[in-house]
């Protein structure tokens, strides 16, 4: 394929021609006008239309790779890479009239997506075509199909330790769709309020607003949810992220599990736990199991496939005891007819065939490079700061040095077009901690998490 790129270069200038072919790119890349993922001409074409050199051309594209602009991929050329969106949506500066742009995103959600395994997901997608089960074209059932909860049951015992089985899993569009129809049962039965951790994520805290619940912020410690401050309440039910809490991520220490599980019995109290990683764990040593296999009669598992394959397949499930799973199947008919059947069956040959497991073992494998890199990235150029939490996910709780002004290591970041959250966002109450930023680092390459904390450093010596 012949390409072209109107590049424009000045042959008596004092700067050189690589040069000038980069600044051009960069600028191009920045004013919106080459879009991610857009192929660049190769170096032969490009250095046949400038009429210069052809290591002029190959330098240039080089230093971007380097550089983290571009991304040359075999048999496929030299495109810009995808996590340049130009309309990437960050918050506006005060007084701005637009979002601006940002070169690098680490924000959690704000990159672009895991690998998709698309060739795999194909694969199984038309296998579940040709099964010939009438299920496959029918009205899912409101369980979901019987084939994804086989498959999920025995893969949550594998991989999560969770105790349940195909009847008393439910496939749900996402876990907000799972937490909306707990919801609304907890309504029925009469309970108003539910515990969240603080700091905890600002989105759900306004979601179970939306659903008519209290959400009442209960203290997270370096050893996960304070449970003797859970027990001084008069609640019913408590929302935790056990395994990698969000954002802090730490892990509920194994006495605390123990405490909370006693908690839900004591008060007949139910415990929702949110087990929103997906398998995305690269901490040397054992995975912490789900909480729920200490107590099934008293936790409702919520996972979901959002970080593992994409949030844009509205995939979730929920293991639940039998009388609840009952109640939240009744809720439910009052408002849809069940989950897309095609999705589950894909899914389900995805889980049958151990695809999924080699899928996470490359993004762990991927993610965990990155998180290394922001590791490294801060002991060398953020001193007094550090990294919190066993390596997984897709996200890192940076605690930054006392004192530090975080709105305006936010902001002036930003200027600098680098957009991450403060940990202030996360906390429903006024707190004295430590400031901090919650990194999405398993999005951007390497070289751009060692370029941004650069420019985190920049911004806090000034």
């Amino acid at each position: 394929m012949s390409l072209h790129m109107a590049v424009e270069v000045v042959r008596d200038s004092e700067i050189s021609l690589t040069a000038q072919i980069q600044g051009f790119i960069k600028s191009e890349i920045a004013a919106g006008g080459l879009h991610a993922g857009t192929r660049l001409p190769s170096s032969r074409r490009l250095a046949d239309d400038l009429d210069v050199s052809r290591s002029v051309v190959v330098e240039a594209y080089g230093q971007l790779v380097a550089e983290g602009y571009l991304e040359a991929v075999q048999g496929a050329g030299t495109r810009v890479v995808g996590h340049l969106a130009a309309e990437s949506v960050v918050p506006a500066l005060p007084g701005a009239d637009r979002v601006p742009r940002v070169r690098w995103d680490l924000r959690p959600g704000g990159g672009s997506l895991p690998d998709f395994p698309r060739r795999d997901w194909l694969a199984c997608y038309e296998r579940a075509l040709r099964s010939g089960a009438p299920s496959a074209h029918a009205c899912p059932p409101l369980a979901g199909t019987d084939a994804l909860r086989l498959e999920l049951a025995q893969y949550l015992g594998r991989a999560r330790g969770v105790r349940t089985t195909a009847e008393r899993l439910a496939v749900v569009g996402g876990f907000a769709q799972g937490l909306g129809l707990l919801c609304g049962v907890l309504r029925r039965q009469g309970v108003g309020a539910i515990g969240v951790e603080d700091p905890g994520h600002p989105g759900q805290r306004r979601f179970l607003r939306e659903c008519e619940m209290r959400p009442l912020p209960l203290p997270v410690d370096e050893a996960g949810l304070d449970v003797t401050a859970l027990a001084a309440t008069d609640l019913r039910a408590v929302l935790v992220t056990p395994t990698h809490q969000y954002p802090t991520g730490v892990t509920l220490r194994d006495d605390r599990r123990e405490q909370l599980v006693r908690w839900a019995r004591e008060t007949d109290g139910l415990i929702i736990e949110d087990d929103y990683d997906g398998g995305l764990w690269y901490e040397r040593g054992r995975r912490p199991s789900a909480l729920q296999r200490l107590a099934p009669e008293r936790v409702v598992y919520a996972g979901t496939a959002s970080k593992s394959l994409a949030p844009g397949l509205r995939l979730g499930w929920l293991a639940a005891p039998p009388e609840l799973l009952d109640r939240l199947l009744r809720e439910r008919a009052r408002h849809d007819l069940g989950t897309e059947t095609l999705t589950q069956l894909a899914f389900a040959e995805l889980l049958r065939g151990g695809l999924l497991d080699r899928h996470l073992r490359r993004l762990n494998s991927r993610a965990g490079s990155r998180r290394q890199a922001l590791v490294e990235a801060v002991r060398r150029q953020l001193p007094g700061a550090e990294v919190l939490g066993p390596a997984a996910g897709l996200h890192a709780y940076l605690r930054l040095p006392p004192h530090t002004d975080e709105e305006a290591l936010v902001s002036g970041a930003l200027r600098r077009s680098v957009a991450v959250r403060g940990g202030a966002a996360c906390h429903a109450r006024p707190h004295r901690d430590a400031p901090a930023l919650v990194v999405g680092h398993a999005h951007p390459p390497r070289s751009g998490i060692t370029e941004a904390v650069r420019v985190l450093a920049e911004v806090m010596s000034r």
